[in-house]
């Protein structure tokens, strides 16, 4: 086999890698970025009870603007992060989700029906459940707080028990987690944004309908779509609806279509190794001319080769998750603990570490087993009812989009606190008993 063979014969086979493990870059990814989530919680609680602690607060509501007298916007720097970075976050989870309804494992109704299910049940029961503790009084609007499951966190402490967790498993804990972030997307759209202004609204939805006709026309100019896509985000900033639901519409008009068919990718890449291949002095130190433009443009084929989605979602996924969500944690958990008091651990903390624990753990199994039972699901490859049991509780692990929720419902301090205390105290136990308990039931060691 010659060299060109061997390289194109590397080629398909990363290839067809890439098709059938979607996953695997996103888990080892996210793993990562759940160890750093954690650090900026304890960075951010140890600089709010320092001596650093008023500057960390009037820091994040210190105002910065952009524009002139014309066209400006003004705002405190902890809502550019929760209403402009967090949107980059919500777009990335949009292409997440319209990628798994086209190619991935959401894509196959036989499929997607255990994960859609469990992710229906897992969002249900802790609001029925934080509905019923709460009983109508002081903090009720929070009710979507312990809906949503944290899906970098939750993979993180999953993947610390390393090879023992088929990735059957570790599929299941993602496609529910990206589901259920589609559901707390569409609570924040219905129920946590403010007065509509509706000519807003109007326009940006008028040029959505035009991102989605520049993808009808196959348009793949990725600057075509961010620079309308900025102005939708600022249309939805002014229109009272959150703008980080901008985010995930404007990720669902982005063309899934690769521009290079993966054959021709195969056979250009073949006659440009056979270029470099057919110099003449191969044991030369330098590179020919010739061969620089080969591989210049060898590697902006391949470039090109990407889809915008899967070009856009590889680019934007180290930013998030590794920038935009530990900051998003540093700047919204740095609850002061010299104030402790009874008055900050009350009801409304304890119905919500509640409804994160026993309404997840619940709704998700319960809710999964019965679609079993009746026909509409299959458990997946080497995953027990058990190992079931195991992710529902760490889908009590809430923490960012819950976070993000309760910054939405509450205005008053006091209230954001103790939303907050619950949010970790649930999202804390839930993580720590399903880490034991999976560890002590997953005993095989998977290398699927």
């Amino acid at each position: 086999m010659s060299v060109a063979e061997e390289v194109i014969a590397k080629i398909k086979n990363k290839s067809a890698k890439a098709i059938r493990e979607p996953f695997k870059r996103f888990i080892r990814h996210s793993a990562s970025g759940g160890i750093i989530l954690i650090l900026s919680m304890v960075c951010a609680i140890i600089v709010a009870n320092s001596s650093m602690g008023e500057i960390y607060e009037s820091f994040w509501k210190s105002n910065f603007t952009i524009g002139t007298d014309y066209f400006k916007v003004s705002k405190p720097f902890v809502l550019w992060l929760n209403d402009g970075l967090m949107a980059i976050f919500f777009f990335m989870v949009g292409l997440e989700i319209k990628r798994e309804f086209i190619a991935g494992e959401l894509a196959s109704k036989r499929k997607a029906a255990f994960p859609l299910i469990a992710a229906v049940g897992g969002m249900i029961l802790p609001i029925l459940l934080f509905t019923f503790l709460n009983k109508g009084e002081e903090g009720s609007q929070g009710w979507g707080i312990p809906m949503a499951t944290d899906i970098a966190f939750s993979i993180g402490i999953l993947s610390l028990l390393g090879k023992k967790v088929p990735i059957s498993l570790k599929v299941f804990l993602l496609t529910f987690a990206i589901v259920d972030d589609l559901g707390a997307v569409l609570v924040i759209a219905c129920f946590y944004s403010e007065q509509i202004v509706w000519s807003s609204i109007v326009f940006a939805i008028l040029l959505l309908i035009l991102l989605l006709l520049f993808n009808l026309l196959n348009v793949k100019s990725i600057p075509v779509y961010m620079i309308i896509g900025i102005i939708i985000w600022y249309l939805f900033l002014m229109s009272g609806i959150h703008p980080t639901i901008a985010g995930v519409l404007i990720a669902f008009t982005i063309p899934l279509k690769k521009r290079v068919p993966l054959e021709d990718l195969n056979n250009k890449l073949l006659d440009f190794m056979e270029d470099l291949n057919g110099a003449s002095d191969q044991n030369s130190v330098v590179l020919s001319k010739s061969q620089i433009i080969s591989l210049n443009s060898m590697g902006e084929y391949i470039k090109n080769s990407l889809s915008p989605l899967q070009s856009l979602e590889n680019t934007l996924h180290d930013f998030v998750i590794f920038l935009v969500m530990p900051l998003f944690a540093f700047a919204n958990t740095g609850v002061v603990l010299q104030n402790f008091s009874s008055g900050m651990f009350n009801e409304l903390t304890f119905n919500i570490s509640v409804s994160l624990i026993l309404g997840k753990v619940i709704g998700i199994f319960l809710f999964s087993y019965m679609a079993v039972k009746i026909g509409i699901a299959t458990l997946p490859k080497n995953v027990q009812w058990k190992h079931i049991l195991g992710i529902a509780l760490l889908g009590g692990v809430g923490f960012t989009m819950s976070l993000f929720i309760s910054s939405l419902a509450y205005s008053d301090i006091a209230l954001l606190n103790q939303a907050r205390i619950g949010i970790l105290i649930g999202s804390f136990i839930a993580a720590g008993l399903g880490f034991f308990y999976l560890k002590i039931n997953l005993k095989e060691n998977f290398t699927e």
